[in-house]
């Protein structure tokens, strides 16, 4: 692979910098490698120019910088959804615009660029409110929500996470700083849910709350001589589950290490994760069949409080060089998770999990969005780790373990759960229908048309068929 090199001339960086209140960082200075730097350190980013923005008039002036030199435009916030590297760009890191505002009479929450999902739910929980979160703590919330944000504790009961945004602020790839809504440059904003960051830097998102505090919620555990019956229980509670109820199972191989809990090091393991929005008692009584399946090594399944979510998938927080896939399933048979990456089976996953979808997810918004591909009741998701800059050494399993369940894919997945391994225009139209893919492709001609902001999963823009 070749890397692209872009000099910066020094008088133009000079007045770039002079634009900009935070750091503004070139190859070869001391703290490049720290500014961009990504969560997933499967790629390493090498940008001609990389911006620290504090506030939206740095951002604006990067955008302005790059636009007049035409270069591209990356951003990260968190790092968690570095997939395409931005060599020769110029890269906005947004991590110091982290602020929060809760309206609590209006259950609504202001979020920077930057803001990460456990810090939006300790704001929320202060007034009595949650959001619609994922799984990790610390994914950011904007990237999160703009990918449609699927919610494995409230999804189910309110849809995705995109379906609540109710207004957002973008630097567009004029320099512009533009305020979107259902009013405002409404296909703006349609396509911004569900669109990612095809269309500029989105700066703040204005986002709905719920009035919930607590779940039942948590981890189940079990060893791998108890995989069929564990699999078999999860299969008759998803077929019965009310939608306040959303369950997931994950084939573990975790290493012996001693982050890892001492039962689970260096074994094969069944993890079923729970979250239930209603009283324990009900709780129990729903997922008795799957505590009945086999002696758990952990039980960690009790009422908590909404800010103690994180738990129940126990994501790494730690940044890892990370190499995954994804399916959304119109079904998945026992046998074929079990012969795809049961016990015995010899592949470099250390995770294969089945998501529940359906339910709320599965509904069209209020307003409309750019979220596609609502009817698979179920997704898969498997991920390896390895050294950074092996995608070709994980490329031929990962593909293998998804192949496996060819017969129940859709042969379609959420833009959240694309990869380093979708990054083609083709993998990126399967995120979406093709009506809903003309769509973004316009609003990103009418908004991007040089496609400045290509250092992502990237829709180009409509070409002009001509008179």
């Amino acid at each position: 692979m070749t890397t692209t090199t872009i000099t910066i001339e020094p008088a133009d960086l000079a007045r770039l910098t002079a634009e900009v209140a935070g750091p503004v960082l070139v190859p070869g200075d001391e703290r490049y490698a720290e500014e961009t730097a990504t969560w997933n350190q499967a790629l390493a980013h090498r940008p001609a120019v990389a911006v620290g923005a504090t506030c939206v008039a740095d951002v604006r002036a990067a955008v302005r910088f790059a636009r007049v030199r035409d270069l591209p435009v990356a951003v990260v916030a968190t790092g968690h959804g570095a997939f395409v590297p931005a060599d020769g760009a110029v890269l906005i890191n947004v991590c110091r615009m982290d602020g929060v505002t809760v309206d609590a009479r209006r259950r609504t929450a202001t979020v920077d660029a930057a803001v990460e999902t456990q810090c939006l739910i300790d704001a929320a929980a202060e007034h009595g409110l949650a959001p619609l979160a994922g799984s990790s703590p610390n994914v950011g919330v904007v990237g999160f929500t703009l990918g449609g944000g699927l919610s494995p504790m409230l999804g189910r009961v309110h849809g995705y996470a995109a379906d609540h945004v109710l207004a957002a602020e973008i630097v567009t790839p004029d320099g512009e700083l533009r305020r979107v809504d259902a009013h405002h440059e409404p296909e703006l904003f349609w396509a911004l849910r569900g669109g990612k960051g095809n269309f500029g830097v989105v700066t703040s998102l204005t986002v709905g709350l719920f009035p919930v505090t607590h779940l039942y919620a948590g981890g189940l555990f079990f060893g791998g001589e108890h995989t069929r019956e564990v699999l078999n229980a999860y299969r008759e509670l998803t077929a019965t589950a009310p939608e306040e109820l959303t369950a997931s199972i994950a084939f573990l191989r975790l290493p012996p290490l001693p982050f890892v809990p001492e039962p689970l090091r260096g074994r094969f393991t069944v993890h079923v994760r729970i979250a239930y929005h209603g009283t324990a008692e009900e709780g129990a009584r729903l997922i008795a069949g799957v505590r009945a399946a086999g002696p758990a090594l952990i039980d960690a399944v009790e009422e908590m409080p909404f800010t103690r979510v994180a738990a129940i998938h126990a994501d790494p927080v730690d940044p890892l060089p990370a190499y995954e896939t994804s399916a959304l399933l119109s079904d998945f048979p026992g046998e074929a998770l079990l012969a795809a990456a049961g016990p015995g089976v010899d592949t470099p996953a250390l995770m294969v999990e089945i998501r529940q979808l359906g339910g709320a997810l599965a509904r069209d918004p209020e307003i409309p969005n750019a979220v596609g591909h609502r009817g698979a009741p179920f997704q898969l998701f498997a991920g390896a780790v390895g050294a950074p800059g092996t995608h070709d050494a994980f490329r031929p399993a990962l593909r293998e373990l998804a192949g496996a369940f060819e017969p129940w894919a859709t042969g379609h997945q959420q833009i959240n759960f694309l990869t380093g391994y979708d990054v083609t225009p083709e993998a990126v139209a399967r995120a979406y229908p093709p009506a809903t893919y003309q769509r973004l492709a316009a609003v990103k001609r009418a908004y991007d048309p040089r496609n400045m902001f290509r250092v992502n999963h990237n829709i180009p823009p409509v070409v002009s068929a001509g008179p």
